[in-house]
């Protein structure tokens, strides 16, 4: 039996078997403008949550042996995956750890993997090995962690990165403990991009500025309110995504230069809109 745990729109725990949902937990977040935008979703229920996951599951395989590995199109303007896709196609970075359902941790230098990997998930708790999703992985170029567990563990991801001689590395975490290990392995000749996802309900902390280089800002509360004074630059009004370093600023720009209609302007930040997540936790 292959059991998968994602934490998904809401904040609800969701555990799906055999490409069946058998569990959703109460979500705490109970609205969110892009599942409002994309997906028409007013309220989030765990009825709209149990609905959104099999609807994924039937339309690009998520959980299942049957999973879209690759994409070429942008889901939306600046997601974490379309960050991360523009830095690789503009050579930004060389290489990004990321998170996949059915096989765990990944790096990889194929921009279109990553999108399709990560443009549609939200955030992976557990996860078990699919071999023929690893199988096409590996086809895009992608490198497994570990194929017979699916292994999370982004810490060791950017160890594996670094064997591989990667030297510009960008890693997906969730929490600041990952994104310090993380940090710790920079050095004259490796450069790390810490790019916090996922980080709804993240305490207040005053390193979060010093180990993250990019954050999404979720329906986290803290980064909303505690970050101000430290955001370098600031990319998306509703769900914004801030970067906390100089490295950071660079990505979010290489992003930019992939749009059209952007309008750049010197502002206190964060900037925000009043469409906003609800509640912010």
């Amino acid at each position: 039996m292959d059991r998968h745990v994602m934490e998904a729109l809401g904040k609800a725990r969701v555990v799906v078997e055999n490409g069946r949902v058998v569990e959703v937990t109460e979500p705490k977040i109970k609205y969110c403008p892009l599942f409002a935008k994309h997906r028409g979703i007013k309220e989030i229920t765990k009825e709209s949550i149990k609905e959104n996951i099999e609807f994924r599951i039937k339309d690009f395989g998520l959980f299942t042996k049957n999973r879209v590995v690759e994409e070429s199109r942008y889901i939306v303007p600046f997601g974490a995956s379309e960050i991360l896709m523009s830095a690789l196609k503009r050579k930004a970075i060389d290489v990004a750890v990321i998170v996949a359902d059915c096989a765990g941790t990944i790096i990889t230098s194929n921009p279109n993997l990553v999108q399709g990997l990560c443009g549609r998930i939200s955030g992976i708790i557990e996860t078990s090995p699919i071999l023929e999703v690893i199988e096409k992985i590996e086809k895009a170029g992608g490198v497994v962690l570990n194929k017979k567990t699916a292994e999370i563990n982004q810490f060791e991801g950017v160890k594996k990165a670094i064997e591989l001689d990667y030297k510009k590395i960008a890693v997906t975490v969730t929490n600041l403990e990952d994104a310090k290990r993380c940090k710790s392995l920079e050095n004259d000749e490796i450069k790390i991009l810490t790019f916090g996802v996922h980080l709804t309900g993240i305490e207040g902390s005053e390193e979060i500025a010093k180990y993250f280089d990019l954050v999404t800002a979720c329906a986290s509360k803290v980064l909303r309110e505690k970050l101000k004074g430290k955001i370098k630059a600031q990319i998306g009004k509703t769900i914004p995504i801030f970067a906390l370093s100089d490295f950071g600023k660079e990505i979010l720009l290489e992003r930019a230069k992939d749009l059209d209609k952007v309008l750049i302007s010197i502002e206190n930040l964060p900037v925000l809109n009043d469409n906003q997540p609800k509640p912010l936790i």
